[in-house]
């Protein structure tokens, strides 16, 4: 695919921040004709909090002595995951650390060493419940999106939240001091009722409104041009148009197309649904101009040592996935390889596939 094809595809998969269009590429342009460019090679690996802490190990315990660099993804195959995932759940509150205890110093730091080696990076974001002071998983009361609006009880401590969001983004800068591109994934799992934001505590209206509001305030007000925005539902089985257009935020606002798709069930229920979804949702994009892909994935504690390249390879491999990401690896749970656990031999194999890419095969990119 040469320069010009993939700007032009770009162009097509760009959901902007409402900003004038230039002769440049900003810095989100540029990651979504990147992404273009390598899914036409094949699907990249990511993994959830990969440089903090492992199945036998925590760099996070001791600040003034990290395990900086370690990673169970590097310790199997030799090479970082191509995607490291982060999450800025806490930093609404202005804590030192998120909600599984990282500190976000730390969070900056990884996230750019990722960049600056050639990786790229994706943000989530598990606010806590600003109407009751819960968790994300707080879901015994309906109102809390509604009085988050305008007019609503909260919406000026939620105004705050946002910015404190932002004023991290900011420092998200390279050696010479230019925004770094970011997947930017917020309010994930919608359709679920799991969080406070999910499918039967707000309208959907309410929901676009939410959606919204943080995006014009990070685009318009704070001017961040380095964000690809991502919508990403949970796992289906059953997608039609007029069911999964109701919380599409829309084209405009959308550049890549998710879904978190884990293994809760048995193998021949998760395939059929990953199917059903992925037979949309690759249709939805090409026919939108959208990047695809599984952001959020796995099996928790991999019971099955050849899952990697039985059950989940082939799905990847019949659908232009951009990338898939496998959540953390910690000590009560793990969804990613390991030397310590029995996968490891066939992550390997995975490693070793054709159109599997990790960072050493998109760095030179």
């Amino acid at each position: 695919m040469n320069y010009k094809l993939i700007i032009g595809l770009a162009a097509l998969l760009l959901a902007s921040c409402n900003t004038a269009k230039t002769s440049e590429l900003t810095q989100s342009e540029q990651l979504a004709a990147r992404m273009a460019q390598l899914q036409q090679r094949g699907y990249m690996y990511g993994h959830q909090d990969d440089p903090f802490y492992g199945l036998t190990w925590s760099g996070i315990e001791d600040p003034q002595r990290p395990e900086l660099g370690r990673s169970d993804v590097l310790e199997v195959v030799g090479d970082y995951p191509a995607v490291m995932g982060f999450d800025l759940g806490g930093i609404e509150m202005g804590d030192a650390k998120n909600l599984d205890s990282v500190p976000f110093q730390r969070i900056h730091d990884e996230l750019v060493a990722h960049v600056a080696r050639g990786g790229i990076v994706t943000l989530s974001w598990h606010p806590r419940n600003p109407l009751t002071g819960g968790n994300a998983w707080d879901v015994n009361d309906t109102t809390v999106v509604r009085n988050i609006l305008p007019s609503g009880s909260v919406h000026e401590k939620f105004q705050t939240w946002m910015q404190r969001v932002g004023d991290f983004i900011e420092t998200l800068k390279d050696s010479i001091g230019q925004p770094l591109p970011i997947i930017f994934r917020p309010w994930h799992e919608n359709n679920g009722s799991w969080f406070w934001w999910g499918q039967k505590l707000c309208s959907d209206d309410e929901f676009h409104g939410l959606w919204n509001m943080l995006q014009d305030y990070l685009c318009d007000e704070r001017g961040f041009t380095n964000l690809l925005w991502s919508y990403s539902p949970n796992l289906d089985g059953g997608w039609t148009e007029e069911r999964f257009l109701q919380r599409y935020p829309g084209n405009d606002r959308v550049t890549l197309i998710g879904e978190d798709a884990y293994q809760w069930g048995t193998e021949e229920d998760f395939v059929k649904q990953a199917k059903s979804d992925l037979d949309f949702l690759s249709d939805f994009a090409k026919r939108n101009g959208k990047l695809l892909a599984m952001t959020e994935c796995g099996y928790k504690n991999i019971p099955d040592s050849t899952w990697w390249t039985r059950v989940l390879m082939p799905i990847v491999e019949a659908y232009p996935v951009s990338y898939f990401l496998t959540w953390r690896n910690y000590s009560k749970e793990y969804f990613g390889p390991s030397p310590a656990e029995h996968s490891a031999a066939d992550f390997k194999r995975l490693y070793e596939a054709e159109k599997s890419l990790f960072l050493k095969d998109i760095a030179g990119e």
